[in-house]
């Protein structure tokens, strides 16, 4: 398939820049069988019975965006992914500007020195800080990455630091959000809980494999990079028990999906502690995920064409039409989709 099959133009007064307060106020568009329904997040229990399972990205993205200096030089860094102790590969502006032996400066104990130049602006970094005490070093240092189509829009700021986290967010290393899960409360947890609907977690640390551009006119081309996750046995086991009671495996998320249906993929019923590069495009068989909550996606992403996969391309690019049509938010502080399997 084609990289321009996925395009399509939105208004920009439809992106959103905020999330909806509280966040469970956000519109939720139902898609089943070609049909659509209008609703809101918070009523989004009364789609689920308690024989359902949902599964939720437990993630936590980290301040990876830095600000560098050499000499009088600045350079934005992006962390993306930690190689080793002092080593991370990470996005670089100006590219072009940076060399091999540089040393960035981000502030009065933290630097990197740049050990090579990759492809599509990455670098490898060396830090002086090991990952123990990073943590700490990024707080200060560091920002929230949020997207860059919001940068074009506004300054990131501190509500940005608790917007753009879930209430499941505990195991840091992603530097963009679980978007999906964005629009869950307590109470509306609780809600679910309390209809015998049951809740787990897995981990994706979402990297350059969710967000990197495709750049190659057929899809088919585009290699996807590799994110790590992990998915207990204690959570493989309530998969295998939902699906012999006839209930239903809801994902929170693209990133969820695509660590589900990566553990999945041999049928081995084995934990899962590794990378993934799995790519879902149309034609992708699906083994576990029946119902998948999304937000709204870029033209020509990957996650658009996960979203095709699922539940056909023609419906989604109906959806989307409609969803411009009635105004509904799009991307990471957006509104959000229900899907069911095609």
């Amino acid at each position: 398939m084609q990289l321009n099959q996925f395009n399509y133009d939105l208004p920009k007064k439809l992106i959103a820049d905020r999330p909806a307060y509280p966040r469970d106020n956000s519109k939720l568009l139902k898609v089943r069988k070609g049909n659509f329904e209008d609703s809101l997040i918070k009523c989004i229990p009364k789609y689920f019975s308690k024989n359902d399972l949902i599964i939720f990205n437990d993630t936590k993205v980290i301040k990876s965006r830095l600000i560098g200096y050499k000499s009088n030089r600045k350079f934005e860094v992006l962390l993306i992914n930690n190689i080793s102790s002092n080593e991370w590969k990470a996005l670089v502006k100006p590219y072009k500007k940076v060399n091999v032996g540089d040393n960035l400066v981000f502030g009065d104990n933290l630097s990197g020195y740049v050990l090579s130049k990759e492809n599509a602006g990455l670098v490898l970094l060396n830090l002086n800080c090991k990952i123990d005490h990073l943590s700490k070093l990024l707080d200060k240092y560091g920002s929230i990455p949020i997207p860059p189509y919001i940068q074009k829009m506004r300054n990131t700021d501190e509500r940005d630091d608790v917007d753009y986290q879930s209430i499941f967010a505990k195991n840091e290393g992603s530097v963009a959000s679980p978007t999906a899960s964005l629009h869950f409360t307590e109470s509306l947890l609780n809600e679910l809980i309390s209809n015998g609907v049951q809740i787990s977690t897995i981990t994706l640390h979402i990297g350059l494999g969710t967000f990197l551009p495709v750049k190659v006119e057929n899809i088919n081309d585009h290699i996807m990079h590799d994110e790590y996750g992990e998915i207990s046995m204690n959570v493989i086991n309530k998969i295998n028990d939902t699906k012999s009671k006839n209930g239903r495996i809801i994902s929170v998320g693209t990133s969820t999906m695509r660590i589900l249906e990566t553990a999945f993929l041999n049928k081995n019923n084995k934990e899962f502690k590794g990378n993934t590069n799995i790519f879902i495009k149309p034609g992708f068989k699906f083994n576990v995920v029946d119902i998948l909550l999304t937000n709204f996606h870029l033209p020509k992403s990957t996650l658009l064409m996960l979203v095709c996969a699922f539940a056909g391309k023609d419906n989604i690019f109906r959806a989307y039409r409609y969803a411009i049509e009635n105004e509904y938010r799009f991307y990471s502080y957006g509104d959000a989709m229900l899907l069911y399997r095609t």
